[in-house]
C-alpha cells in the first residue's frame, strides 16, 4: 500500500516591494516632522531626540537612516528639489528641455517650476546658511548645496544653448550664471518671505527676468487690450493668466 503524500510546504513569498513602500512612507513622515521642527525652532535647538519623539520612532532609527541632524537636512533638501509630482522635477525638466521647444517655452517652464520647488527648498537652505555661521558641518553642507545648484544650472544652460531664440553671443557660462542668480534662495527670501509677494508673482518675475536677459528678441510688449505682457505668467495686478509646465529645474 502506497502512503499518501503529506502536505507540501511552499516557502512564503517575500514582499520586498511592499516593505520598500512602507519604508519610504515612514522616512517621508520623519522628514516632514523634522522639517517642521527645524523651521519652527531652528537647527541648533532641534535635537534628534525631539524629532524621534514627534515622529514616533526611536533615536536609533533616525541615526541608522539619516545619520543625525545633517543627514536629515540633506534629505529634506533633496526631497524638496524632487518636487511634488510622481516624476522628480529634474527629470521632468530634462525631458522638456530635451525636446524641440524654443528657448522661450523652456524659460517659461523653468519659471513655473519655481512655484513647486522653491517654497520648500528655499527655507531649508536659508536655515542651513544661518546655522553655517556657528556649525562646521552646516558650513560644509552649505558649500555642497551651492556647488550642486551651480552644477545643475550649468547642465540646464548647456541644454538651453541648443535651442532657438537665445541671444546671440552669450555662452554657456553666462546662461549658467543668470540661472544661478535667479534660483538663489535669497531672491525668494526677499520677494516672497519679506515682501509678501505671491508665489505666482514671484514666478512671473523669474520668467520676465530670464526672458529679458537671455532671449535674442523677447518681443513681450504690453498688450493694450489686457494690460499684461504678452506671454506673461501673470498680469501686472497679480492676476494669474497661465499655468504651463509642472514642477528644480
Amino acid at each position: 500500500m502506497t502512503p499518501e503524500p503529506g502536505p507540501v510546504n511552499t516557502p512564503r513569498r517575500y514582499d520586498s516591494t511592499g516593505r520598500r513602500g512602507r519604508a519610504r512612507r515612514a522616512q517621508a513622515h520623519v522628514l516632514k516632522v523634522a522639517e517642521e521642527l527645524f523651521l519652527r525652532d531652528g537647527y541648533a535647538a532641534t535635537t534628534v531626540a525631539a524629532v524621534a519623539a514627534a515622529a514616533g520612532v526611536s533615536v536609533e532609527t533616525i541615526y541608522k537612516t539619516f545619520r543625525g541632524k545633517p543627514g536629515l537636512i540633506r534629505a529634506i533638501q533633496r526631497a524638496g528639489l524632487a518636487g511634488t509630482g510622481p516624476v522628480p522635477a529634474p527629470d521632468r525638466s530634462d525631458e522638456m528641455s530635451g525636446g524641440d521647444l524654443p528657448a522661450e517655452a523652456i524659460l517659461r517652464h523653468w519659471a513655473t517650476l519655481t512655484k513647486e520647488v522653491m517654497p520648500r527648498v528655499a527655507p531649508i537652505v536659508l536655515l542651513v546658511r544661518a546655522a553655517a555661521a556657528s556649525d562646521p558641518e552646516m558650513a560644509v553642507l552649505l558649500t555642497e548645496i551651492n556647488e550642486q545648484r551651480l552644477q545643475r544650472m550649468h547642465h540646464n544652460a548647456s541644454r538651453l544653448t541648443d535651442h532657438q531664440g537665445l541671444r546671440a553671443g552669450i555662452g554657456t557660462e553666462h546662461v549658467r550664471d543668470v540661472l544661478f542668480a535667479y534660483t538663489a534662495p535669497e531672491l525668494y527670501e526677499i520677494l516672497v518671505t519679506r515682501q509678501r509677494w505671491s508665489i505666482n508673482r514671484y514666478a512671473d518675475f523669474i520668467y520676465r527676468g530670464l526672458v529679458a536677459e537671455l532671449l535674442d528678441d523677447p518681443g513681450h510688449a504690453t498688450n493694450p487690450n489686457t494690460g499684461c505682457l504678452d506671454n506673461a505668467l501673470i498680469c501686472g495686478d497679480g492676476t494669474f493668466i497661465a499655468q504651463q509646465g509642472t514642477g528644480q529645474w
